[in-house]
Order: structure tokens, then sequence, then C-alpha cells
């Protein structure tokens, strides 16, 4: 897992080939206009989940595991608190991993709680459990979900 400002993304461009592609498109997209929905930047291979959501408390919030990709996670309107446990720290399976969707849900509690604000960004690769969505009110954030 990888917490930053958006303003030193030139330091996590060779983690992965399409983080370049992904961060220039964070350096030259305006995300608060950007209009909610799926905008593809590579096909299937990188894309960006742009959606509105309302907030929960952690104790509603899902745990949640990927096989097939990474997400960058970046908060647009308000900030929003996510929380962390390795991958292999898991033991509540609360719905098996669907490969279509690719994701699986978990009952763990998160061993640690971090707040990503507008401007900051947080990377979960796969060997990350994740637990996304902890605020109060309506908020935008964006997804880019890059295949591992």
């Amino acid at each position: 897992m990888i917490l930053d400002s958006l303003k030193n993304v030139g330091l996590y461009v060779s983690i992965h080939p399409r983080f370049k592609q992904a961060f220039d498109f964070l350096q030259t997209t305006d995300l608060l206009t950007l209009v909610p929905g799926k905008h593809e930047l590579d096909g299937s291979n990188l894309f960006v989940n742009v959606v509105e959501v309302e907030g929960k408390p952690a104790t509603e919030a899902k745990m949640e595991t990927h096989k097939r990709y990474i997400d960058i996670q970046i908060p647009v309107t308000a900030a929003e608190t996510m929380g962390w446990i390795a991958l292999n720290k898991l033991k509540q399976t609360t719905q098996e991993y669907n490969a279509e969707k690719d994701v699986a849900f978990f009952g763990d509690i998160a061993s640690n709680l971090i707040t990503v604000q507008p401007g900051e960004f947080a990377i979960f690769f796969p060997e990350d459990a994740h637990q996304p969505g902890i605020a109060s009110g309506q908020h935008k954030k964006a997804i880019i979900k890059v295949l591992v």
C-alpha cells in the first residue's frame, strides 16, 4: 500500500508499466469536472471509475481484495478514510472471490486506518485488503484500475 500526494506521482511511475499513463491522466485531468462512470485509458488494462458515494461508518464499510487489478484511489471532493490489512491476515470471508467483478469481501477489521485527502492518493496492490468508503456524507472519488 502506498499513500502520497498527487504532487509526487513521478516517484511511482517505475513500479508498474501502466502507472505512467495512469499518473499522466491524473496530472492532466480535472477530476472535479469528470463525469461519473467508467473512462477507459487502455481498454480493460487501465481504466478509471468515477463514482459519487455515500460515506459510511467503519462498521458498515466492506473489506475487499482484488486479484487482477491494482486500485489507485483518489478522493476528489472530501476526505475519505480507508482501512488496510495484509491479505494473508484475512480470516473471515463474507463473499467468495467473484472473477467477473475481481472482488472478494471479508468481515475482518482493518489493522490500520488512513485518511486520504483530496489531492492525495492511495494505491492498493493485490496483497492489500482495503476498506474504502469510510466517511460522512456524499463525496466524489476516482478509482484507477490497473491490470496486474
